[in-house]
C-alpha cells in the first residue's frame, strides 16, 4: 500500500502494529470512589474482609505489621482512630483489585501491571487500573474489560465503599428533596 505523505500530516491515524505484536491489549480505566465512604477499618470490618479468599492472608499479615509498628513507635492508645497507623477500607479494596487481577486468567502479568490512586477531585478518588489483556481481539478484549469492572463494581459495597455518581432525580426523591409529587399521588390531598 502506498500512502501519500500529505495524508499523514493532514489526517490523524492510529498505528495498531505495536499492539498487534505485543503480548496484550491495554486496559486503562478508573473507578471513582465516593470520598465520603472512605474510612479506617474497624475490627468487625477487618474480620469480614479477612474472610475474602483472595485477601485473607493480606489482611491478617498487614494488621500484624501495623500493630507491631504502632507498638514499636509508642502508639498505645489506638482507641483514638488518628493515633498510629491503621488499615482503610479503600486500601484493602485496592489490594483486593490487585489480587483479583493477578488471579484473572485473561490478564497478562508479564506486561505492565498497575493499580493506583489518582489525585482526588470533584468526582471522588479515582482508582486506576492499568493492565493488559492477553487476548487482543477487540470483541474479546471488551468482554474481558466489562467482566472485570462488573465484578469490581459489584464488590465495592462489600468494602463499605460507594462509587461516585452525580445525583439523579431518583437520589433527590430518596432524600425527600426535589420531587414531592408522590405525596399526593396515592389518592390523598396534599
Amino acid at each position: 500500500t502506498t500512502i501519500p505523505t500529505y495524508t499523514l500530516i493532514a489526517n490523524s491515524f492510529k498505528n495498531w502494529r505495536g499492539m498487534s505484536e505485543s503480548g496484550g491489549r491495554r486496559i486503562k480505566r478508573a473507578i471513582n470512589i465516593d470520598i465520603n465512604s472512605i474510612h479506617f477499618a474497624g475490627d468487625e470490618e477487618l474480620a469480614a474482609f479477612g474472610r475474602f479468599a483472595l485477601i485473607s492472608d493480606y489482611v491478617s499479615r498487614r494488621q500484624e505489621e501495623i500493630e507491631a509498628w504502632n507498638r514499636e513507635h509508642g502508639y498505645h492508645d489506638t482507641e483514638v482512630l488518628i493515633n498510629g497507623r491503621r488499615q482503610t477500607n479503600v486500601g484493602i479494596f485496592r489490594s483486593y483489585i490487585i489480587a483479583y487481577l493477578k488471579n484473572h486468567p485473561q490478564i497478562n502479568r508479564e506486561m505492565t501491571f498497575l493499580v493506583r490512586h489518582l489525585p482526588p477531585g470533584p468526582e471522588g478518588l479515582p482508582i486506576e487500573i492499568y493492565v493488559f489483556s492477553s487476548d487482543k481481539v477487540w470483541a474479546n478484549y471488551e468482554a474481558i474489560q466489562a467482566d472485570i469492572f462488573d465484578h469490581l463494581l459489584a464488590a465495592l459495597p462489600l468494602f463499605n465503599l460507594r462509587i461516585f455518581q452525580n445525583p439523579t432525580g431518583y437520589d433527590f426523591r430518596l432524600t425527600g428533596g426535589a420531587d414531592r409529587s408522590g405525596d399526593a399521588g396515592a389518592g390523598g390531598n396534599a
